[in-house]
């Protein structure tokens, strides 16, 4: 996500989305991160899907980590629009692969991602589709809060259910079909596989 921010040619939709929340509620926009991953985890789970141990981790970790790079200044704001480009796109592709390990491990989508697998299981439209829905709707609302719109969050909004579509394709993974464990599920699994190392 950072990667995408830092490449400073638009934010990603959903960090428009964040940064727009921000400027209202004058919050850091990782924090805002995590109070929209916990109202967007609430909806779904109201909405029937499972809300794991992943889920909660998600929620909180991308949030913090998102504060911690952005104030390391690890991640460099670009300045060329050819580096920024690329690494948009590289941050898209890494969201889309991080976005396949926490799913396929079974302990509950991340809030965002639960959204845009229980929109196509319901819709019947792809999982690349409902992304991008998703990442239009959020870019336009963030943006009338106040969040910065730059070209990039369109080419991001566009690219970013692409990049999902292709990389669960490469890797032959179907979102639809993972059977999440709910929260305490997960929990005791963790705590026996802990029990098992020890």
């Amino acid at each position: 996500i950072v990667l995408t921010m830092e490449a400073h040619i638009g934010y990603a939709p959903w960090e428009v989305f964040h940064a727009g929340l921000a400027k209202v509620l004058g919050l850091q926009i990782g924090t805002i991160t995590i109070w929209v991953g916990g109202a967007i985890g609430l909806i779904v789970m109201l909405c029937g899907e499972r809300i794991g141990l992943g889920t909660v981790s998600n929620m909180i970790l991308v949030g913090l980590f998102m504060n911690l790079l952005l104030d390391s200044g690890l991640i460099r704001q670009q300045s060329s629009l050819s580096i920024g480009i690329l690494q948009l796109v590289l941050g898209l592709f890494v969201i889309s692969l991080a976005s396949f390990f926490y799913i396929s491990s079974g302990f509950g989508a991340g809030p965002r991602d639960s959204l845009m697998v229980f929109l196509s299981r319901k819709s019947g439209f792809s999982v690349g589709s409902c992304r991008g829905a998703i990442e239009l709707t959020v870019a336009i609302i963030g943006f009338l809060m106040g969040g910065m719109l730059g070209w990039g969050t369109l080419l991001s909004a566009f690219l970013i259910g692409f990049c999902i579509q292709l990389t669960f394709k490469v890797l032959r993974f179907d979102p639809k079909t993972v059977v999440h464990d709910d929260f305490i599920s997960s929990w005791r699994k963790l705590g026996r596989l802990m029990r098992k190392q020890a």
